[in-house]
């Protein structure tokens, strides 16, 4: 080739294609890079919701059995402040 100045137009038109098309190429690849994190992004997105719904069953499952607990716990504690009644109410009658 000759120097830039004595390039033909054909040899400029030719570099300036070739040019473009790498540029052309290179934005193709940038998109090609953009959807392709876009898409695993998505994926992400979604196994976070597929998450949150199963973390947001199982604290209901937690409230749930948090409740029936703390009622068993009164009964207990019922029945047992019943039974140291009747405990003390034997133990004074001895007494007398």
């Amino acid at each position: 080739m000759r120097q830039n100045g004595d390039e033909s137009p054909l040899e400029r038109a030719s570099r300036r294609l070739n040019s473009a098309i790498d540029m052309l190429e290179a934005a193709v690849n940038r998109r090609h890079e953009e959807d392709r994190q876009r898409d695993a992004l998505e994926a992400q997105l979604q196994a976070f919701g597929s998450d949150r719904s199963k973390l947001a069953a199982e604290l209901d499952q937690v409230r749930a059995r948090s409740v029936d607990l703390e009622a068993a716990n009164r009964e207990v504690s019922r029945r047992l402040d019943r039974a140291a009644e009747t405990i003390r109410s034997v133990l004074a009658g001895q007494e007398h």
